[in-house]
């Protein structure tokens, strides 16, 4: 294993360690995400495909923003902007030329793998008329499954072959594009690694056993046993004795904790990692000899898991360097049941070591996820506390300067966004700005609080069409949101994941009376993820002439799974408890909407889909969603038709309620 790689000993650094990433995209904008091992110069260039015409020539450093996170890594931002808006649907070319000891080099020659057949340079489309959009959640590399993102790279090489053809507009990340709570063996092997070839900065923290990044990382504790490091307190143990009869348990209540992830360096390295394969070569992820022997045949099952992984990498970071993309964080990207409860909260920030792992994970966040999303509302973030931060490490590390930055990334709440395509896009936070329950510090938080939700439909209004992203759907399976309640009411949330919609009164009437609205727009698209199957709703306002047309796309995961045996017992029990006459629709919150459970097409018998997949989106000229799919694994493509007459969306549904749903 890379134990120990000093700037004399290390290997050759490809310059580009992971990207680029397309990310914000309009018809004269051009946002894109990189990470290189050396401090970046040269040329940056916009081309149209069509005519090769030169859109823009200029100096990286003219549209790039650059933070420096290690001896050998530095983060980048390009922000390029077209004097002319171009015609819709337009395709761009994008270069990065570096001219280094005599020689010229573009991204052929820095990247190749990111060209498709018969390209000289990574292509984008400037399209703001959304037509079809994909999307998916809860990307985990040590699932025993292949990668659905890999799909994307066929559905795009389709497109690009043949320019006539249909291309995806978007491709939008619901939750979990990361799991910081929950990390193989083998990938926090590579991590560390990572972490020495980039020179990534060491760090200290206060209230563990152990108290820098570097001491852990060589300590019997690193591997398979971090759950004895993480906090627990006397006021966290009173907390959880009713979740675990008695037990100690730790704030970090994810049941994969023993590897969780602790220094910025890990993270930062997690995503080079997670969206790359151009440094996998270099690592030998040989189990470390500070593991101990009884790991290890878990360690080589998850060494094959992760093979698999890297495999598909070069596959998903082609695809993700020719299509905008944007993101939103859900629990696993900084940690499992992240804000849940009040108490939850309490325990969590009240101590130094758990304030700074949470912190960290959300300061990963925000440079390899939310910068991207919307650089002009992260600019003050990144600019004034973020940067200054990381780059003085260069002279020195300074605890009290990292714990002021985590400081301001916890009070930070501006996550949410909205992108200006039509259907205008707009995408929630649900983990930052949370309904805390006043009454009882165990119950479940709602996903948004008062203020937010009052936002939320001011921009709604006077909107003909919305396309919306929650990671958790808005509208959950009925039989499992009950047994979430029975776990709350008897104190027990943490143990079932009670983080709904319709968990929390306050919330769910909220964003019910938004739908309800006379202004909500006609047509509104609802996509999530988050649990790990899939499935669509269509939604009706019941005894209402002038009713939305409300579609809700789940798809999860990614590289994720609900045990399958599990699922279908759901499924059926569900199908049968909340059918459509039955009395126990009556006490859900949702009664005045009727929901329609729609089935794959050909199939009659089955509403919750499973398995890994890529979800895809079809929307007409009026903003409506007309078709939904998933794309799983092996390019199988399993349809839901949706339709738009009010007839038949109302044809057999529950005149006392709900279908089932």
């Amino acid at each position: 294993m890379l134990t120990h790689i000093s700037s004399e000993n290390s290997p050759t650094l490809p310059l580009l360690v992971a990207g680029p990433l397309v990310r914000r995209v309009t018809r004269n904008r051009c946002v894109l995400w990189m990470v290189v091992t050396r401090e970046p110069t040269g040329r940056f260039e916009l081309t149209r495909t069509r005519d090769q015409a030169v859109l823009l020539e200029t100096d990286l450093l003219d549209v790039a923003d650059v933070i420096r996170v290690g001896r050998r890594a530095w983060i980048v931002l390009i922000d390029a902007t077209i004097d002319e808006t171009q015609a819709e649907g337009e395709r761009v070319e994008y270069d990065w030329v570096v001219s280094e000891n005599g020689h010229t080099r573009r991204l052929a020659q820095l990247a190749p793998d990111l060209l498709y057949p018969n390209q000289l340079r990574p292509q984008i489309r400037l399209q703001t008329t959304l037509k079809e959009v994909l999307h998916g959640s809860c990307r985990k590399p040590h699932f025993d499954g292949p990668d659905a993102l890999a799909q994307l790279d066929e559905r795009l090489a389709e497109a690009i072959a043949q320019p006539e053809s249909a291309r995806p507009d978007v491709l939008l990340m619901t939750g979990d594009q990361v799991y910081s709570d929950d990390v193989a063996g083998p990938m926090l092997c590579a991590i560390h690694a990572t972490s020495q070839l980039l020179g990534l900065w060491s760090e200290r923290w206060e209230g563990a056993q152990i108290n820098d990044s570097d001491s852990l990382q060589s300590s019997s504790y690193s591997y398979y046993n971090r759950e004895a490091l993480l906090p627990k307190t006397d006021a966290n143990r009173d907390l959880y004795r009713r979740f675990i009869s008695g037990a100690r348990k730790p704030i970090f209540t994810s049941v994969y904790a023993k590897n969780h992830l602790v220094g910025l360096s890990e993270v930062l390295a997690m995503y080079c990692l997670t969206w790359s394969g151009r440094l996998w070569p270099l690592i030998d992820t040989t189990s470390p000899a500070c593991m101990s022997p009884e790991f290890q045949a878990q360690y080589d099952h998850e060494a094959r898991i992760i093979d698999n992984f890297v495999a598909d990498l070069p596959r998903v970071q082609r695809a993700l360097a020719h299509i905008p993309s944007y993101m939103i964080f859900d629990d696993h990207d900084i940690t499992d049941d992240w804000n849940l409860a009040r108490g939850w909260e309490a325990a969590a920030y009240g101590h130094p070591f758990s304030r700074r792992i949470i912190g960290n994970a959300l300061v990963g966040y925000a440079l390899c996820q939310a910068w991207g999303n919307d650089p002009d509302r992260m600019k003050p973030l990144i600019r004034e506390h973020i940067k200054p931060v990381l780059e003085a490490n260069i002279q020195g590390y300074n605890a009290e300067h990292h714990d002021r930055m985590v400081d301001r990334l916890l009070d930070w709440d501006q996550w949410h966004y909205q992108v200006p395509t039509q259907p205008p896009l707009i995408v929630l936070d649900t983990r930052t700005q949370r309904w805390r329950s006043e009454s009882n510090p165990d119950k479940p938080s709602g996903l948004m609080d008062w203020e937010a939700l009052t936002d939320l439909q001011q921009n709604l209004i006077h909107q003909s069409s919305v396309l919306m992203v929650s990671a958790a759907p808005v509208f959950g399976v009925k039989l499992i949101e009950a047994i979430q309640r029975v776990f709350t009411f008897f104190g027990r949330a943490l143990m079932v994941d009670a983080e709904n919609w319709m968990a929390h009164p306050g919330a769910a009437h909220v964003m019910l009376n938004i739908f309800r609205h006379a202004k909500t727009p006609v047509h509104f698209g609802i996509l999530s993820g988050d649990v790990h199957y899939s499935f669509v709703y269509d939604i009706r306002i019941r005894h209402s002439k002038s009713s939305p047309h409300i579609q809700q796309i789940t798809c999860s995961g990614l590289k994720n799974g609900f045990p399958p045996t599990l699922l279908h017992r759901f499924d059926r029990a569900n199908a049968w408890l909340y059918g459509r006459y039955s009395p126990l629709n009556a006490f859900t919150k949702r009664r005045g909407m009727t929901i329609h459970s729609r089935h794959p097409d050909g199939v009659q018998n089955r509403s919750l889909v499973n398995g890994s997949a890529l979800g895809r989106v079809l929307i007409d000229e009026a903003g409506a969603v007309v078709q939904a799919s998933m794309l799983d694994v092996n390019g199988m493509e399993t349809v839901f038709t949706l339709k738009h007459d009010d007839k038949e969306a109302s044809a057999g549904s529950d005149p006392s309620g709900t279908d089932p749903a």
